[in-house]
This record gives C-alpha cells, structure tokens and sequence, in this order.
C-alpha cells in the first residue's frame, strides 16, 4: 500500500498537539462554567435548506448523501424530489443553536447560558488558519422576548478572561456598535444599509481604495457618502467619551445624526467602562468592526492576537435580536466563538508553546524481566487507582534503556518495583533523584501529575538526562532481561 497523501484543510495532530488542543479546551470549559454557562452539544448536521438562509454560506456546505442514491439508475430525476429531504453538515454552530433553542424553549430557563464546543464543516478553500473541519467553541446568551443590554457588556468580558488564561500572549477584543453604524450612516442619506456593512467589513482585507469603490458600486453610495463611512471606520480607542465626542464631530461634518446613533454611542461607553473597570487594556473599541452577517443588531465583537493580527480574528460575535424565532415568540441573544483551530494551528506552527509531554503517563514501572512483569503490572495499578496515570515498560530492557524510553516520551519518573522485599523507588529522570517510595502514598508533585501547555524559550544548550542506574540494591541479585 502506497504512503497516503494528506488531505489539505482537515488537520490531525500528533499528540502533543492534540494534548495543546485539549489543555486549551479544558481551561476554555473551566472559565465558562465558572461564569454559569451550560454545556449543551447538536448533531451533526441540519436539513440543507436551514444551512443555506445565511446566503453567502451556500458554496461553503458539505451536502449529505448516502450512496445508495447514486447507485440508483432514477437518482438523477429523483434529485429535484429530494433536494427538500438533504441534509449538511453545519458549517457554525450558530444556525443548529438557533433550532435548538426553538425545539427545546419549554425545557430551558431564560436567559438561557450555554457554552458549546464542536467540530464543523465548511467548503471553503484552505490556507494558514482556514480549514475544512475545524473545531469551534461558542458561548450564547439567550432571553426570551428581551434580552438586557448589560449581557452585551458580561460576554466579552467572560471572554476576555477566558482568552487571558490561555498561554497565548496579549489578546486585544475589538467592539463596535451597529447602531452606531446604522445611525450614521442612516443620517447620511445611505438606505441599504447591510450592503454598507458588508462592504466595511472587508476593509481590512482589500484596503481604503478598493471599499471605497465597493461601496459605490454595491450600496449605492456617493463618493462623498463612501469617504464619509470610511472616516467613521477609522475611529477607535478605549476611552467612551474621547470617541463619543468624535464620532459627534464626524457626524456634525457631515450633517449625520441620528436617535439610533445616539443609542449606540451610549452603549458602546458603558461596555468600555465597564472593561476598563474590570479587564484593563483588554477591550477597545473599533468602529471598522461591521461583522457582514445581517442578523447581528447592537455590539460587534472581533478578537485578535497582538503580534499575530495577519491571522485575523480568532473569536468574534455580536448581538442578535431575532435569530431565533417560532411566529409567536423571538429569542434574542448574544454570542462569541473561537477558532480553536485555528488557534491551535498558529501556537504549534510557529512553535511557540508545546505540551510538556506527548502521553498522559507521568510514571513508567520498569520491569526487571519478564518473570516478574506482573508485579510491575501490580504497582502501575494501585497508582491509577490513585488518579496517577502510569503505564509499564514494553519490554525487560536494561534500565538504562527502559529509562531512555521514559525520556524519549518525556515522563518524568521511572518506577522500580523491589525484588525479594526490597523497598520500592522511583527516579526523576530530569533531576537524577531517587528515593524510596510506597505506590499506595507516594504521589508526584502537582505540575507533573498530567502534560501541561508550556511556552518554548529560545533554544539553548540543553543539559543532559542523567541516565545513570540508582536501582533497588537487592535488584542487583536478579538476572535482568537486555531486550531491546
């Protein structure tokens, strides 16, 4: 059989890298529901016509067929038939959020906090941190009928910590307000409005020159309006009243003014008061920030990594005010979602952290031979039922071999069990220590007990393993084995 090529855009970590995605979806879980968010997860996939109300999404689903459909001779006549029974899978998890809280409204206590973290699909051509399946891990706040506008201000912040306490450096969380947008762009005379901001949001992907012709072109707009939109595009800054006061003046200069304007600038204070209290120099205001989706209605949010901002945004979201709606009742909300993956793929990528090992074994259990196999096989066994992950040595090696094993992997500790009642002891192969120990007592310090997500320093000259043998002294009285 021939070496498999690799599929592009569908990544697949070597284990260390897994074990960073994992680390970092653990701390990504603990934040969330420290702040009171419920894990809820959907199936996989959604009838097709569901998927493709976003429009701009429909070249981007995987559409779900079983194969019997093309081995039928009439398949092909029949498609027209079932083009209302297909199913795709979800290229977000915000579309099968919406249907879940239609279907389960009676069963959940409003407002609703859920937090949910999948993989998802989208057709979309690859390239440095855009894949075809990729992992996502969203967080929404949903009321029933209304929804405060203080959660607009909770959600960032509960992100802003939950980015804060990943291994990732200085992220920078970008609001903006739409009704700031609309407003004043509403007060210059402009009326298609979604087509101003979708023309905005792709300012920082094709330049002043190139938006200020789309927004010619596309949203009907004067050149005087175009110019106008994107002064306002370029403000930003932390302090509410210093922006405030210019977006005022802008909009006196161009004789834009608007209640809705008015609205929107005072939210967008309070959220900035309100990080500024709590997450210094985290949340910032910057009024490019248009989201292009037309369902977000109040504060837009986009994050970026500070050194990194050519990857684009990593966790973005906004304020919905009926994504979610039965005829009778509307489920307004507000939400945020992470790339985890491509997250991930810029930390391992650039090398900038690892995993402190590539196994969850912090312990391996020498085996002296192979006689004596299942007394190692006993110790291994009374640390799990410890909560201490330990596995035993594949092969009777000698014990310099067994521990090179251990290094090559990254364990901390090499476990050799006594021969004829000798005591047990348990090496650190990184420090050369070696003491007497109880597998029933003995337990390794906290930080080793399971991989952790460290940062890579520069490299230097490494010191080297201490392989010298310190094993049990009666050990000497046994024949060991010198497989390999």
């Amino acid at each position: 059989m021939s070496r498999p090529a690799p599929l592009s855009g569908f990544p697949e970590w070597l284990p260390g890298g897994r074990i960073v995605e994992q680390r970092l979806l653990d701390s990504l879980r603990r934040t969330f529901e420290l702040h009171g968010f419920a894990p809820v997860e959907t199936r996989a996939v959604e009838p097709l016509a569901d998927l493709l109300r976003k429009g701009e999404t429909s070249k981007e689903v995987y559409v779900l067929r079983r194969l019997q459909e093309y081995s039928d001779p009439a398949a092909q006549e029949k498609l027209a038939e079932l083009d209302d029974k297909m199913l795709g899978l979800h290229f977000d998890l915000t579309v099968p959020f919406a249907r879940y809280v239609l279907e389960n409204a009676g069963h959940l206590e409003f407002p609703f906090k859920r937090y949910q973290i999948q993989k998802v699909w989208r057709g979309e051509r690859p390239q440095a941190g855009r894949f075809r399946e990729f992992t996502q891990a969203d967080v929404d706040i949903v009321g029933d009928g209304s929804l405060p506008f203080r959660y607009e201000v909770e959600l960032p912040l509960v992100m802003a910590e939950a980015l804060s306490a990943l291994p990732i450096g200085r992220v920078r969380l970008l609001v903006n307000n739409r009704k700031v947008s609309e407003g004043f762009y509403r007060g210059l005379g402009l009326e298609r409005i979604e087509d101003v901001l979708r023309g905005i949001d792709k300012l920082d992907k094709i330049g002043p020159a190139a938006t200020l012709d789309l927004l010619v072109e596309t949203a009907g707009a004067t050149p005087l309006q175009a110019r106008a939109c994107l002064e306002l595009a370029q403000l930003h800054g932390a302090d509410g009243d210093a922006l405030a006061a210019e977006v005022w003046q802008l909009a006196g200069k161009h004789g834009s003014s608007s209640n809705l304007l008015e609205e929107g600038l005072e939210e967008l204070k309070a959220l900035l008061a309100a990080a500024a209290a709590a997450q210094p120099g985290v949340i910032e205001a910057d009024l490019k920030i248009a989201r292009g989706l037309d369902y977000y209605t109040g504060t837009v949010y986009e994050t970026v990594l500070a050194g990194h901002e050519a990857l684009g945004s990593i966790c973005s979201g906004g304020r919905y005010d009926s994504l979610a709606a039965d005829g009778s009742r509307t489920y307004p909300g507000v939400g945020l979602s992470i790339g985890v993956t491509r997250l991930v793929s810029l930390l391992l990528g650039d090398n900038l952290v690892r995993a402190t090992r590539p196994t969850p074994t912090a312990v391996l259990v020498a085996v002296a031979d192979e006689a004596s196999r299942g007394r190692s096989a006993d110790v291994a066994r009374a640390l799990r039922r410890r909560g201490i992950p330990a596995d035993v040595a594949p092969t009777a090696a000698k014990f310099g071999k067994q521990i090179k094993f251990a290094d090559r992997r990254r364990i901390p500790y090499v476990w050799f069990p006594g021969a004829e009642g000798a005591e047990d002891e348990v090496k650190d192969i990184r420090s050369g220590d070696q003491v007497t120990a109880d597998a029933a007592t003995w337990h390794p310090p906290f930080d080793d007990l399971w991989p952790r997500i460290e940062t890579i320093e520069p490299p230097t000259l490494a010191d080297s393993i201490d392989t010298t043998i310190d094993a049990p002294k009666a050990a000497f009285d046994v024949t060991f084995g010198d497989a390999d």
